[in-house]
């Protein structure tokens, strides 16, 4: 007796392809173009965020050994701590005053924690893309499934002809979908997830940062009074 052995190699996929109905051709031609931005957005993050850790880790490091981390700039461009170190220094200029009131302090503060949110928008940027493909893609799989296999049976119906080597080409080409919908999410949803952890990390480290840097001002500048 032998077995039956029927190997997922490139020729089956192309002639399980080719076996589909249009609209499961247009799905999996869809699903391939959302596994290829899937993977550019999770590769781009993955290098934006390792830089930001990196710059951050550093710009850390010098900002917290000098005496007085406002004499004079600490630049690690990658790094979203010196956007925010930055914009409260140009905050302090703006006051114009060695001694700033409890309100001037406030108002640095204000600016510090606006432009910590946007930098976490930045780091946030394209994550919604990745979060649709997750939920998106198994469904958008399982329709082409549902429509395929609803025309296989159609077609079998119409034929008369209810022999599995006539409808076992079109089921195949309908669970094609499936199949390549689920290989779209779940490297998409692996990636979000850790892409998610890592800005969760900066984000905190962000709003950590934010308070360190209103307590140095008020350290450095003091707070003359209302």
């Amino acid at each position: 007796m032998t077995g039956y052995n029927l190997p997922l190699h490139l020729g089956n996929v192309m002639f399980t392809f080719s076996e589909s109905t249009l609209p499961g051709k247009v799905i999996v031609l869809i699903l391939f173009a959302s596994s290829i931005g899937a993977w550019y957005v999770m590769a781009t993050k993955m290098i934006q965020l390792s830089r930001a850790r990196t710059g951050s880790e550093r710009f850390l490091g010098l900002f917290r050994h000098k005496s007085n981390p406002f004499a004079q700039g600490t630049r690690v461009p990658e790094s979203p701590l010196n956007v925010i170190y930055e914009a409260g220094c140009r905050a302090i200029e703006t006051e114009g005053s060695q001694a700033l009131t409890m309100h001037q302090i406030e108002s640095v503060r204000a600016v510090v924690d606006r432009t910590m949110a946007d930098e976490a928008l930045k780091l946030e940027d394209r994550m919604g893309l990745l979060a649709t493909a997750v939920s998106a893609c198994p469904f958008l799989g399982l329709l082409g499934t549902v429509w395929g296999v609803m025309d296989a049976f159609g077609g079998m119906a119409a034929s008369g002809a209810a022999t599995l080597s006539a409808v076992a080409p079109g089921i195949a080409g309908a669970l094609l979908t499936t199949v390549v919908g689920l290989l779209v999410a779940l490297p998409s949803a692996i990636g979000y997830n850790l892409l998610t952890s890592r800005i969760r990390r900066l984000s905190v480290q962000m709003d950590n940062f934010s308070q360190e840097v209103i307590i140095a001002v008020q350290l450095h500048f003091g707070a003359a009074g209302e």
